[in-house]
């Protein structure tokens, strides 16, 4: 049986650091037979909508947040898991070359060096970068999400109505909600079961400013598969505000109090 690790929504450089620190040194101890970041890596704030015409768009930073997603997560993720890893684009990770191609488009249609697998140096540090509804395992695909319109307000809903319409079992991000939600159809005995999991983010919320009041319904986690040669059972990994998590009984990232009482890792004593 496969192990397959499916990451969203990491939005550097507005990564959970524990958290992210802890998923990487998870995934370097358990060694799952693949590794999938389905979008949104990296946020790319400047050439959002939400800073047009202020001065964050014209400080950039696409090229400095670029470099610091492939050295608090690609590189770091390659030099303790070699085996495969793929990876989707998130619409935040489409920002620079959808920017480029908008406001310079005499530029954009030729110009590579933005597109998402040379900023963030994929090949080079062992990633590939992989097509929407990639499917990873027998009746599943992964997108990001964002590929085809409609969100629902409960937790694992949006999955559930995209895999109803694809006709297979969905995981995504996008919605940064942790939840698995299964539909059964069929009569006579005959049941076909979809199931759609959205696997939740690895934000640090209180760094994104353009959030102001806070996410109303946002969980933090990770998704964990066991694939057979027949089906897959996914499992929902929450991930606490300490940025710790259990997976098979163990938890990763503990906290522990220190000799003065300060909080520390627990591998930090």
């Amino acid at each position: 049986m496969k192990r397959v690790v499916v990451i969203s929504d990491v939005q550097a450089p507005y990564e959970d650091k524990r958290a992210l620190k802890n998923v990487i040194r998870f995934i370097g101890e358990y060694q799952p037979d693949e590794v999938i970041q389905i979008g949104d890596l990296v946020d790319y704030p400047a050439p959002s909508r939400w800073s047009a015409g202020t001065r964050a768009e014209f400080e950039g930073g696409v090229l400095r947040d670029s470099q610091y997603a492939v050295d608090n997560f690609l590189a770091p993720l390659n030099e303790v898991f070699r085996g495969p890893k793929k990876i989707l684009k998130g619409n935040h990770d489409e920002r620079p070359e959808k920017y480029l191609a908008s406001r310079a488009p005499a530029l954009g249609h030729e110009d590579t060096a933005y597109r998402m697998e040379n900023l963030l140096q994929l090949a080079q540090h062992g990633w590939e970068l992989v097509q929407p509804y990639y499917n990873f395992a027998p009746g599943w695909v992964a997108i990001h999400g964002h590929e085809s319109p409609g969100l629902n307000q409960v937790a694992g809903r949006t999955a559930a109505s995209k895999a109803r319409k694809a006709g297979v079992s969905v995981v995504m991000g996008h919605t940064h909600r942790l939840a698995i939600s299964p539909e059964s159809a069929g009569y006579g005995g005959k049941l076909r079961t979809l199931y759609g999991f959205e696997v939740g983010h690895l934000m640090d919320v209180r760094k994104a400013g353009y959030l102001k009041g806070g996410p109303a319904n946002w969980q933090k986690g990770f998704g964990l598969f066991y694939v057979g040669k027949y089906n897959a059972t996914p499992h929902a990994v929450p991930v606490e505000d300490d940025g710790s998590f259990v997976v098979e009984g163990r938890r990763y990232g503990e906290i522990k109090r220190g000799p003065k009482g300060q909080f520390m890792q627990k591998d930090e004593r």
